[in-house]
């Protein structure tokens, strides 16, 4: 199971294979980490766990206690998360707040409680760099895209192998293999 930081709900989502069958694994997203709206650490570290059911919603306010129905009090290993995803648009990496930073430190380190791999990825990189806009290609040789995953990589602790940018496809009509080829790596 990969979790996805995203929305407001957790939300399961399954990936076909063909007509007849399923991928032998599920994405959950759950909301941001905004810093007043964001869920709570509690409520993360709950989810990686497994005691968190399908449709909960997230309220910034509380966290999800046993006597919610949609309190899992027996996850199995199915609802358990083998690995954390943190997704990070690259234009928030500077203004990022202690508070945000934090969060992700407190859940990558019930996340290393638990043995759960950790990896970031780096969305709209080409918003950032106009070299990677003008070509995908310069991902790896533009300084100011390293130096924000390395500084990234000190502020929260997940190693800098372990952090991937991917360009977004937003404005393409057609499939590029140099996006797919940042995305496969991710």
């Amino acid at each position: 199971m990969i979790t996805i930081v995203h929305k407001g709900e957790y939300t399961t989502y399954k990936v076909q294979k063909d007509p007849h069958t399923l991928y032998p694994f599920v994405f959950n997203d759950i909301m941001g980490l905004a810093t007043d709206k964001g869920v709570s650490v509690d409520d993360v570290k709950l989810a990686l766990k497994g005691h968190m059911k399908e449709d909960y919603e997230f309220n910034p306010e509380s966290t999800l206690s046993e006597d919610n129905p949609f309190y899992n009090n027996c996850p199995t290993t199915n609802d358990k998360v083998h690995v954390l995803v943190c997704v990070i648009d690259a234009n928030t990496i500077t203004c990022m707040t202690e508070q945000i930073l934090k969060k992700i430190r407190d859940i990558r380190t019930e996340a290393n409680k638990l043995n759960i791999p950790q990896v970031a990825i780096f969305t709209k990189i080409d918003a950032v760099c106009p070299e990677i806009k003008e070509d995908v290609k310069n991902v790896y040789k533009v300084k100011s895209l390293k130096d924000k995953m390395e500084k990234f990589s000190v502020d929260v602790g997940i190693p800098i192998k372990s952090i991937f940018p991917v360009k977004n496809y937003h404005n393409e009509i057609n499939l590029n293999t140099d996006i797919d080829s940042l995305i496969l790596s991710a």
